[in-house]
């Protein structure tokens, strides 16, 4: 504050950057040691001239967000979570592990990933090749969309700026269909799951063999598979064991079991004579698989009866678009609304967030207070619509 009582703000931001570790793997220093030997009174190590630059660093940060919802900030359940290997030339930083919860309450920065190569091209490709084995499920993060943006080709020849997600956004957010061969893969993975899961502790599993034999005739199911919107009916019929056949709209493919490997999650199968390898999780009615192109959600949908108690049917109102905190309600039970008069005020990730009434209304009903804490997609107020 002034001698005129003018107030003003200034950040003091006495600490390394978060990119840090590129000029750590560029340079071979350690400047967090730098840091303690400073602060304890010693000198530097090294002074500018003697530091030289070496080889070339990119450093990706994986986020818990939506890069297709304007990289919403998000929350959730790290189901499963495994990494490349790090060594001398893939460096890790991070605070969370497998069965960990990314909180609403901080930063959702799950890790940063750091590579090194000798020229840019090469530590490019050691980046895409790492974020491929970077696999999460459990929530939404940004690594498919880094993988598409190191392999854009004019972030490959260099030509990045501040406004290059704007200018290439077509290119960076096509949709990302789902092939015949991943559906079959993901049917594989099914019919695989199946075998190796029936009940073992009946001691006469009539009902819970999961190999689809069958006397006299071929076992075939039917199943529905979903990526986002678009959903795909499926028929398997078994040939034998880990042999089926997959159904795909008028197209057939012969599927089977090329490799057994002992990594259970790794799959590596035979379509139509072509071998293909995935890491796939199967969870419950989802499946997860993960390629060198990147990482895929498949969901076997609920009946409408299961998916509405389990879930819950979101009245028509408005909704949480994140995990957060209720910060500020605007309305009371009985007050008219416009269509985009702000509703409710939600903090999460350090970041505010304000919710409008979608349409024009009446507030029946307010579902929450300040302080409570929400999940994604929850109804939050219940109004009636005007026509």
């Amino acid at each position: 504050m002034d001698r005129n009582h003018n107030f003003y703000f200034m950040e003091m931001n006495t600490r390394l950057q978060v990119e840090h570790p590129v000029s750590e793997m560029i340079t071979s220093t350690d400047l967090v040691e730098w840091q303690i030997k400073v602060a304890a009174g010693e000198r530097l190590p090294k002074l500018q001239e003697e530091i030289h630059l070496n080889g070339h660093s990119f450093e990706a940060r994986i986020y818990a967000e939506d890069p297709s919802n304007n990289f919403m900030p998000g929350s959730g359940h790290l189901k499963y979570l495994k990494t490349p290997k790090p060594s001398e030339h893939i460096r890790i930083e991070t605070g969370v592990k497998e069965g960990d919860d990314v909180s609403v309450y901080y930063d959702p920065m799950i890790a940063k990933l750091v590579v090194w190569g000798p020229d840019r091209n090469s530590a490019l490709r050691k980046l895409q090749t790492a974020l491929s084995e970077y696999n999460i499920a459990g929530l939404n993060t940004n690594v498919n969309f880094l993988m598409v943006l190191s392999r854009h080709p004019e972030f490959k020849a260099g030509n990045v700026h501040t406004d290059f997600i704007s200018e290439h956004y077509d290119e960076l957010f096509s949709r990302n269909s789902i092939t015949d061969q991943l559906l079959c893969e993901a049917a594989f993975a099914i019919v695989r799951h199946n075998k190796n899961n029936y009940n073992t502790a009946d001691q006469y599993p009539a009902f819970g063999v999961g190999t689809g034999q069958r006397v006299n005739h071929n076992y075939s199911m039917k199943l529905k598979l979903q990526h986002g919107h678009e959903s795909t009916d499926v028929l398997i019929t078994y040939q034998g064991i880990e042999q089926i056949v997959v159904q795909i709209n008028d197209k057939s493919y012969s599927v089977s079991n090329a490799l057994n490997e002992p990594d259970g999650e790794i799959q590596f199968c035979n379509i139509d004579g072509t071998m293909h390898k995935s890491k796939i999780i199967v969870d419950n009615n989802r499946i997860y698989l993960f390629t060198t192109n990147g990482s895929y959600e498949l969901q076997i949908p609920l009946p409408k009866f299961f998916s509405a108690s389990v879930s819950g049917e979101s009245s028509k109102g408005a909704d949480s678009p994140m995990p957060g905190v209720v910060e500020k309600i605007f309305v009371k039970e009985g007050d008219k609304v416009n269509e985009g008069d702000p509703l409710v005020v939600m903090i999460a990730m350090k970041m505010e967030f304000v919710i409008k009434a979608p349409n024009s209304g009446v507030i029946n009903k307010i579902l929450f207070k300040p302080g409570d804490t929400v999940d994604k997609n929850v109804s939050l107020i219940e109004f009636q619509a005007t026509v």
